[in-house]
């Protein structure tokens, strides 16, 4: 990875940390944090970031590993 993609994949992680947090505070649906996701990466282009869509992570993070197994 270059310095330019690496500041690339820097930018959309940084901005989507500030989407999850406003799903977080129920400021955005899930719908709307998987649009803003899909224009971030248009944006941003990362190079890593673009494996796996939000609605992906969203789905290890809360139903793969439930608290309560």
């Amino acid at each position: 990875m270059n310095a330019v993609q690496f500041e690339r994949e820097r930018l959309y992680q940084a901005t989507l940390a500030v989407g999850r947090e406003m799903l977080r505070r129920n400021l955005l649906t899930d719908g709307e944090l998987a649009i803003f996701d899909s224009k971030m990466r248009e944006k941003y282009k990362p190079s890593l970031g673009s494996l796996y869509p939000v609605e992906v992570l969203d789905f290890l993070d809360n139903k793969a590993f439930p608290s309560d197994i």
